[in-house]
């Protein structure tokens, strides 16, 4: 028999002062069996980094063809697919070939190691980004998850806020491949 996902809800009110994007969203996150609440709480960070209308969480780890999150216009053409955690490099080749742009956040100490040997692999990819997250924020973002949670995400000069209204994290984003 197999398990069933967990379901987090998390109202999240984002003031994004650096893309002028100001919202709130009732996120509802199915965390997949074999997945941390760290990793849940990056997908929900990646969504606050790149909050739109279109933005949605998708199967993730249920379907593998599917990356944590993506952004798709009218025709259904992913503008933009968001991984999280540190994928291999036919992984990205094939988001890069399917999306305008492929965001990955990976969150873990070995986060370095992992990119030193995708790197040359995903050199054509030129819409391919990686953004590491570093160990400490992750770790001090997975105590704030909650099967229903209340956070702020506030985001100004390239620093990230995330509160849930006793604890807050500062998230300094490392940019390993792309810019901001």
């Amino acid at each position: 028999m197999a398990l069933k996902a967990t379901i987090y809800k998390a109202d999240l009110s984002i003031a994004d002062m650096d893309r002028n994007y100001y919202g709130d969203h009732t996120l509802t996150i199915a965390r997949h069996p074999s997945e941390t609440d760290e990793r849940v709480m990056i997908r929900v960070l990646a969504f606050a980094l790149h909050a739109d209308p279109a933005l949605a969480f998708t199967k993730d780890l249920f379907d593998v063809d599917e990356p944590a999150l993506w952004q798709k216009d009218l025709t259904g053409a992913i503008q933009a697919w968001i991984e999280v955690g540190q994928p291999d490099e036919k992984r990205l080749l094939k988001a890069a070939g399917r999306s305008e742009k492929v965001i990955v956040y990976s969150y873990s100490a070995t986060s370095d190691i992992w990119f030193r040997g995708i790197a040359k692999g995903i050199d054509r990819a030129r819409n391919v980004a990686v953004v590491n997250i570093p160990n400490e924020a992750s770790v001090q973002l997975e105590k704030m998850a909650k099967r229903n949670m209340q956070l702020q995400c506030t985001i100004q000069d390239g620093q990230v806020w995330l509160t849930d209204g006793v604890d807050t994290v500062l998230v300094e984003r490392e940019y390993l491949r792309g810019g901001q």
